[in-house]
C-alpha cells in the first residue's frame, strides 16, 4: 500500500485502507508492507518500489493519487493495482477503482446534525478542495435542506455552499491548528454541530470542540470512537465510508485469482457507506429523529429522495 500524505494514522482513509491490509493479513494469511509518501513527490517512487519487489497487489491511497496509478498501470500492465477514491473511464484492466458514494450518507448526517443543532447552525470544512471531500459535503448540505423541507426549519449550513462550490478548507490532510482555526471560527458563527472532512486536520476541530464544551461534531471516512477514542464524547456520529472491507476484498480476489479490474461503488444499499452507531449519543438523540433517519436511508436507496442539494436548494436558510 502507498498512502498518502495523512498517513496510516490519520485516523481516516489511509488508516482505514491499512486496516483493510492488516485484515487481510489476518484473514488471509497474506503478506503486507506500506510506503507513506510525505508529499505528491513520493508517489511515484514509492509505487515504483512496490513494482519492483512484484507485489500481487499495489493498493494507492486517495484522489491524489489516481494519475500517478493510471501512469504506472499502463507501464506495468501485468501489475494488479487498486487505489481507493478513484475510479477511471473507460475502467482499466488491471486496476480496481474503489469509490463510494458519500454524498448518501453524508446526507444523513446533515439531517442528523441539523435535528441536533441548538442554535440552529452546523458547519463543515474540508482538506482538499477535491471531489472525495466535497462530495460529502455536498451531501451533508443536501441533508440539512430537505431537514429544514421536513421540519419548515431554517438550519443554517456555515463552511460550504454546494451552488457555488465555495467554502473553508485547510489546504491539505495534515494541520490541526488550521482543523482548530476553522472550528473554532464556525462555532463563533454560531454551529454547535461540526463535521470536518479533512483525515488529521478533523483531530485539530475536535480538540476545538472539545474546548468549547457545547458544541458536537460527527467524525467522517471511520467510526471515530474506534480511531479517535479520547473524542468519542464528542461524536454524534460518523459518516462512513466502507474502505477496509473493499480493501480486503481486492486483496482476496488478488490472492484467489479473480481479480479483475474495473470500478466498485459502495453505497447505502451494498454496506459500502453508513452511518456509524450513535455511541454516548444513543440515549439523546430523540427517538422520532432515529425513526426518520431510517425511513429517508430506505428513500435515498429505494430512489424517492435525492442527495442532490439542488433538489432542495430552496430550503437553504440565509
Amino acid at each position: 500500500m502507498v498512502t498518502d500524505t495523512g498517513g496510516i494514522d490519520d485516523r481516516s482513509f489511509n488508516a482505514s485502507a491499512y486496516l483493510g491490509e492488516q485484515n487481510a493479513k489476518k484473514d488471509l494469511g497474506v503478506q503486507i508492507k506500506y510506503l507513506s509518501s510525505t508529499s505528491a513527490n513520493d508517489y511515484s517512487p514509492n509505487v515504483d518500489a512496490f513494482v519492483n519487489q512484484k507485489c500481487g497487489l499495489i493498493v494507492t491511497v486517495g484522489f491524489l493519487m489516481g494519475d500517478i496509478t493510471q501512469t504506472k498501470a499502463a507501464t506495468n500492465p501485468t501489475q494488479k493495482f487498486a487505489i481507493v477514491d478513484y475510479s477511471y473511464s473507460p475502467a482499466i484492466n488491471n486496476v480496481l477503482g474503489l469509490t463510494y458514494q458519500t454524498n448518501q450518507d453524508g446526507f444523513l448526517g446533515g439531517y442528523l446534525a441539523a435535528g441536533m443543532s441548538k442554535t440552529g447552525a452546523v458547519g463543515t470544512f474540508g482538506g482538499i478542495n477535491i471531489p472525495t471531500v466535497t462530495i460529502y459535503m455536498d451531501g451533508f448540505a443536501a441533508g440539512v435542506y430537505y431537514y429544514n423541507k421536513q421540519h419548515s426549519a431554517k438550519v443554517k449550513v456555515l463552511g460550504w455552499n454546494p451552488a457555488t462550490q465555495n467554502g473553508s478548507f485547510s489546504g491539505d490532510f495534515t494541520s490541526q491548528d488550521k482543523g482548530q482555526a476553522i472550528a473554532n471560527t464556525e462555532m463563533q458563527q454560531g454551529a454547535d454541530v461540526i463535521f470536518p472532512v479533512a483525515g488529521n486536520v478533523g483531530l485539530g476541530a475536535a480538540a476545538a470542540v472539545q474546548a468549547n464544551g457545547k458544541a458536537t461534531m460527527e467524525w467522517v471516512d471511520t467510526d471515530g470512537c474506534v480511531s479517535a477514542p479520547q473524542y468519542c464524547s464528542l461524536f454524534i456520529t460518523s459518516v462512513n465510508k466502507g474502505i477496509a472491507a473493499s480493501v480486503e476484498a481486492a486483496i482476496k480476489a488478488a490472492a484467489d485469482g479473480s481479480f479483475a479490474g474495473g470500478n466498485y461503488v459502495g453505497t447505502l444499499a451494498n454496506g459500502g457507506v453508513g452511518l456509524a452507531p450513535y455511541h454516548n449519543f444513543d440515549s439523546k438523540i430523540p427517538s422520532a429523529l432515529k425513526t426518520e433517519l431510517d425511513t429517508i436511508k430506505q428513500g435515498i436507496i429505494g430512489g424517492s429522495i435525492s442527495v442532490d442539494p439542488k433538489a432542495w436548494q430552496s430550503y437553504a436558510a440565509a
